[in-house]
């Protein structure tokens, strides 16, 4: 009798570890879904903090005509009224 039920329990035990380690959703896939939950968690963070700059720079230019005159004189090359440009050309190689 009490053999039996050994073997009986041997055998659920058995067929639980079956499907722990090869069943579906196994331990393996388990760990992998934690793995790449945590490498989007990162990616995500990367991208919350890239978001940041990007509405700090939107609020700046809104704003601020310092931050929109930077840009308009570096990007565009504008100037201000009365002010002159002058546009430095290196000299090329002399080549013998």
């Amino acid at each position: 009798m009490y053999r039996w039920l050994l073997l009986i329990l041997l055998v659920m035990l058995a067929g639980l570890q079956y499907r722990l380690w090869l069943g579906e959703a196994n331990l393996r896939q388990v760990w992998q879904l934690e793995q790449q939950i945590q490498e989007q968690q990162q990616l995500n963070q990367q991208l919350i903090e890239r978001n940041k700059r990007l509405e700090a720079e939107v609020r700046n230019l809104k704003q601020g005509f310092a931050a929109l005159e930077e840009r308009a004189r570096s990007e565009m090359g504008m100037i201000r009224e009365g002010e002159s440009f002058f546009q430095l050309i290196e000299p090329e190689p002399e080549t013998p």
